[in-house]
């Protein structure tokens, strides 16, 4: 499949037919605390997918199953995670504290990698966390056109303010921001690769720009950041476009 342009990203994506896994592991009692399991039987590091949709209730895992069992097909064992959101139990920190949680549930070795708000999330799980084990910390991060600056976007109004939808208003809303926003959660303490196309007009790649621009500042090992030049928000999780391919190939080198 051939995506013809960014505008058409979007529609070329979700047009895709879900595809059922081949389980579902429940990692906490909630209806949304599952993954979805492809290609159980490859080998390597579980690749950990979590989708986007700008945390909130309205958008599911179902859009990456297409993903998802592409990646299988190409070898990879895969896990495509549900996560509350806000608007359904979800919000700061339960969105999160459910990712980190996901992170263990496969029992082996894991390479995360998030969209958009889940590429958000993916970079959250590069940074220390004082309750997860070392054994539980993801290899390696990978992150598809991230909201890498959760305060630079808010400041713009991404999404219709979708960050104060995530974080909540009222009091403590400084402490929240600050305890989510990646750019603010740095070093990292696994390597973060970034793929993000210039042509994204739902996340723009300023914000993967401002984010390795913060831990070139902070010290470690800087983000890798791969431009997509007249790329949008969709082709890199739609199977058959060169993004993807591209996406395909970096897990390839894990």
């Amino acid at each position: 499949m051939n995506v013809p342009g960014a505008a058409d990203e979007e529609a070329a994506l979700l047009g895709l037919a879900p595809v059922a896994p081949d389980a579902t592991l429940a990692y906490g009692p909630h209806p949304d605390q599952v993954i979805d399991l492809y290609g159980q039987r490859n080998a390597g590091p579980v690749v950990l997918l979590l989708h986007g949709g700008f945390w909130r209730a309205a958008y599911d895992r179902t859009h990456l199953s297409p993903l998802a069992a592409e990646l299988a097909r190409h070898g990879l064992p895969v896990a495509l995670a549900e996560y509350r959101r806000a608007g359904a139990g979800g919000g700061w920190p339960a969105t999160y504290q459910d990712v980190v949680a996901a992170t263990a549930a496969p029992e082996r070795p894991v390479v995360a990698v998030g969209h958009s708000a889940g590429g958000h999330l993916a970079l959250l799980l590069a940074a220390a966390h004082p309750h997860r084990r070392t054994t539980d910390a993801p290899r390696r991060i990978i992150a598809v056109a991230p909201v890498a600056d959760l305060a630079h976007a808010h400041e713009v109004g991404l999404s219709d303010g979708a960050v104060a939808g995530f974080l909540g208003a009222g009091p403590g809303w400084a402490d929240r921001l600050a305890a989510a926003d990646p750019v603010r959660r740095l070093p990292n303490t696994a390597p973060v690769t970034i793929l993000h196309g210039t042509a994204d007009t739902d996340v723009p790649v300023g914000l993967s720009r401002r984010y390795v621009r913060a831990a070139e500042a902070a010290g470690g090992t800087a983000p890798l950041l791969r431009e997509l030049a007249g790329t949008g928000h969709y082709a890199p999780v739609t199977p058959g476009t060169t993004a993807f391919r591209v996406l395909l190939d970096t897990l390839r080198s894990t």
